[in-house]
């Protein structure tokens, strides 16, 4: 059993560290990000003892994790001490295959390779990271490549109208402002990009000695968040694209990992106009799409994605993709507090017992408006019927958190303050 010390009472319920017995039999893998719940269940697929680190401990993170560390900062974001002094912690665990790095992580990525006593790294090496996540490097590649994009600029637009400016290292859209609203951002863009018409795509993959196998294709649903037009908050999938589509995306993975050598999980963002279709970024990363396909086809990956991400990054293996089309087509978008509130233990287990309920609270997590109280699943045979399926799902949401009655302006903590 790991010991791990308590944080100080005063602080809030979900951040204290945590850890339950385990089989030492059993490997472990580290699973690190803004959230490990995701792929915590995955690695459950797998019979994988998971140490998860992430801002959050909700219920169904700790059901399924031996060992769950705490790596919140300033507001919803990874703080860099706590993450690395929890890496070293977990390193020492039995059988610790490595860690896996999610959403959250990218700007730590050169000291997750580089720095000593911490568990292997399970993904993509910094050259193949470097390729893809430096601007000048990836839009000269698809130029080499004959690959189009939405036109790029380095230097601020003279008319910012219809430009966004994009930070490298950014993730889940919170690296996305307006041009015109650059100048009020902590730091400057790395580039500007021109806003282009199209449905935002995603395509995962898995790649592995320069060879990749394309899993599906999935939407992207966003939000506007305050100055952020384009905050990721779910998405729809498995989706089926036009043969022609399908297969020009599978053969621009093929050219792209052939050329960067990328390892593993990993994912494509583009727009898609018709059949015109336009690449936005490759994320080098395992992506939260995942759990669409493994809840669609739970046949076809029977030991989940996240085992297929560890074959290949650790044995150079790809998987066997399932020629059996899914039966049905999931959602999944996060839910945002309407208003400030407490976690009653009652919401808590209603929500924890909901099957279109995931990343469940725990009891006393003060939540603030705008904050993400949880992610609402919906399934149907048709993408058409998934949008009022989540509404539906919001409106139960809703109505239960109407039932904590906490003051709307109490000020209260955050969730990871």
């Amino acid at each position: 059993m790991l010991t791990v010390p308590r944080r100080p009472a005063a602080l809030r319920t979900s951040a204290r560290t945590y850890a339950r017995a385990y089989d030492i039999r059993v490997p472990f893998v580290a699973i690190a990000g803004l959230s490990a719940r995701l792929f915590t269940e995955s690695a459950s697929l797998a019979r994988l003892n998971v140490a998860a680190l992430d801002l959050f401990g909700d219920r169904d993170t700790r059901q399924r994790a031996k060992v769950w560390l705490d790596i919140g900062g300033a507001g919803l974001s990874v703080d860099h001490d706590k993450l690395f002094d929890a890496l070293a912690r977990v390193a020492r665990l039995p059988r610790m295959l490595g860690v896996i790095a999610g959403s959250g992580l990218e700007p730590f990525a050169r000291e997750l390779h580089a720095l000593p006593g911490l568990p292997r790294l399970i993904g993509n090496d910094l050259h193949a990271i470097a390729a893809v996540r430096e601007p000048s490097r990836f839009f000269a590649l698809l130029d080499e490549l004959g690959i189009a994009y939405p036109d790029v600029s380095y230097t601020r637009p003279n008319d910012p109208l219809g430009w966004l400016g994009k930070h490298a290292d950014g993730c889940g859209g919170t690296h996305i402002r307006a041009a015109s609203e650059s100048d009020v951002a902590t730091r400057p863009p790395d580039y500007f990009q021109r806003i282009a018409a199209g449905r935002s795509m995603s395509a995962l993959f898995i790649a592995a000695g320069g060879r990749a196998v394309t899993i599906g294709f999935a939407e992207q649903l966003s939000v506007v968040c305050g100055a952020l037009p384009f905050v990721h908050a779910g998405s729809l999938g498995p989706i089926d694209l036009p043969p022609p589509v399908a297969s020009r995306i599978d053969a621009i993975v093929h050219a792209i990992v052939a050329k960067t050598g990328l390892t593993g999980m990993n994912s494509i963002d583009f727009l898609l106009d018709g059949e015109t279709l336009s690449v936005l970024e490759v994320n080098p990363r395992p992506s939260s799409s995942a759990a669409l396909y493994e809840m669609a086809s739970p046949a076809a990956w029977p030991r989940g994605l996240l085992a297929c991400h560890i074959d290949a990054c650790v044995k150079g293996r790809l998987p066997q993709v399932s020629v059996a089309a899914p039966q049905r087509t999931i959602a999944q978008r996060v839910a945002f507090a309407p208003h400030n509130f407490t976690v009653t233990q009652r919401v808590s287990d209603l929500l924890f017992a909901a099957p279109w309920c995931r990343d469940v609270p725990q009891p006393g997590t003060r939540i603030v408006a705008g904050e993400p109280v949880c992610t609402l699943i919906a399934c149907a045979a048709a993408p058409a019927r998934l949008p009022e399926a989540l509404e539906r799902q919001r409106a139960r949401l809703i109505e239960l958190i109407d039932t904590c009655h906490e003051s709307h302006d109490d000020h209260l903590s955050t969730r990871t303050g």
